[in-house]
C-alpha cells in the first residue's frame, strides 16, 4: 500500500520538525489527495514518476484550485518524498523541477478623478489634519512609496523649486516634482511643524510627540481620513497607483512613468499601471505604416 509511510512522515513532522497541528493536517490532506489520484495502482513508491506528479497538479489546476494552493500541494508532495529519499525508500524525488502557475500578482485600484478629487478637497480640521493632507496630497501628487514619505527630511523639500528628493529602492535617489495642490498643503504643515519638533528632529512627518512617523501611522491615518471622506480601505498603495494611472492615462509616457515610479524595469511600470487598451490602439492607429485604411492616406 503506497500510504503506508504517510502515518511516518506526519509523525517526523510533528516531533522532529515540531509543525503545528494545523500545518500537519494540511500536509495530510494534500497527500491524501495525492495517493488517492494515484488510485493505489502502484505498489512501490519507487515505481511514481515526475509525469504523474504533472498529472495530478494539472488536474487540481483544472478543477478549480488557486496558484497558491497549487504552490502548497506540490511543496507537500515534494517534501514527502525529500522524507521517502531521507529514509532510503526511494532513490529521488520525483517532484523535483515541477513548477506551478506564478500567482496572479494582484495589484490594488486606481482612484478615479472624481474619488480624488473627494478625498483631497477639504479644509482640514486641526493640526493632525493638516499633516494628514499634506501627506496624502504628497503621495498622490509624486507617486511615493510610503517608505519613500517617511523617509523624507525637511531639507529634501524644496518648496521654491516644487520637487522632493526621495531614496527608493537599492537607496536609489531620484527627485519628483510637485504639484501645487501638494504645495500648498506642505505649507500649511511645515508652519505646524516648526510648533511641535524636537531639535535636531530632520523628518518631514512628526507624530504629536514630535518625532518620525511610522509605515503604520501613515497607514492608519490615510485609511482613517479616507473613511472620514466616504471612500473606505484607501491605502497609500492605492494612491501611488493612482497617480500612475493618472499619469499615463493623461500623457501615454511609459518612460516618464517609469522614472516617476523608480521602476528598474520598464515591464514592472507597464503591469503597475495597466495599459489601456485604448490608448494602446490609438498609438497604433496613429503610428503604424500599414494601421490606416487606404482613405485615410
Amino acid at each position: 500500500m503506497l500510504d503506508r509511510h504517510l502515518d511516518a512522515f506526519l509523525s517526523n513532522l510533528k516531533i522532529v520538525r515540531q509543525l503545528s497541528p494545523h500545518t500537519v493536517n494540511s500536509y495530510k490532506r494534500d497527500l491524501t489527495g495525492f495517493f488517492s489520484f494515484l488510485k493505489k495502482e502502484k505498489n512501490s513508491w519507487d515505481e511514481i514518476h515526475d509525469h504523474q506528479v504533472r498529472e495530478f497538479i494539472n488536474r487540481e489546476r483544472r478543477r478549480g484550485l488557486s496558484p497558491r494552493s497549487l504552490k502548497r500541494v506540490l511543496s507537500s508532495i515534494r517534501s514527502f518524498f525529500n522524507y521517502l529519499t531521507d529514509e532510503e525508500i526511494v532513490s529521488s524525488n520525483p517532484a523535483l523541477g515541477i513548477s506551478t502557475p506564478k500567482s496572479t500578482q494582484l495589484l490594488p485600484k486606481a482612484l478615479d478623478v472624481d474619488l480624488v478629487k473627494k478625498l483631497l478637497d477639504f479644509k482640514p480640521q486641526g493640526d493632525l489634519e493638516i499633516r494628514d493632507k499634506a501627506m496624502v496630497e504628497l503621495l498622490y501628487s509624486s507617486g511615493l512609496r510610503l517608505s519613500e514619505l517617511c523617509g523624507l527630511n525637511l531639507e529634501t523639500i524644496s518648496i521654491k523649486e516644487r520637487s522632493c528628493r526621495v531614496v527608493g529602492k537599492g537607496n536609489k535617489v531620484r527627485d519628483l516634482p510637485i504639484g501645487e495642490k501638494a504645495i500648498q498643503a506642505l505649507r500649511d504643515w511645515i508652519l505646524i511643524r516648526e510648533k511641535i519638533s524636537i531639535e535636531g528632529t530632520k523628518a518631514l512627518f512628526l507624530n504629536k510627540n514630535g518625532k518620525r512617523l511610522s509605515s503604520r501611522s501613515v497607514q492608519l491615518r490615510v485609511e482613517r481620513l479616507g473613511k472620514k471622506r466616504g471612500i473606505p480601505r484607501i491605502s497609500p498603495h492605492m494612491l501611488r497607483h493612482s497617480f500612475a494611472s493618472h499619469i499615463l492615462e493623461s500623457s501615454g509616457d511609459l518612460r516618464a512613468v517609469q522614472e516617476m515610479l523608480g521602476h528598474a524595469d520598464i515591464g514592472t511600470t507597464q503591469i503597475y499601471t495597466k495599459l489601456d487598451f485604448q490608448h494602446l490602439s490609438k498609438v497604433y492607429d496613429e503610428a503604424h505604416p500599414r494601421a490606416k485604411s487606404e482613405k485615410h492616406k
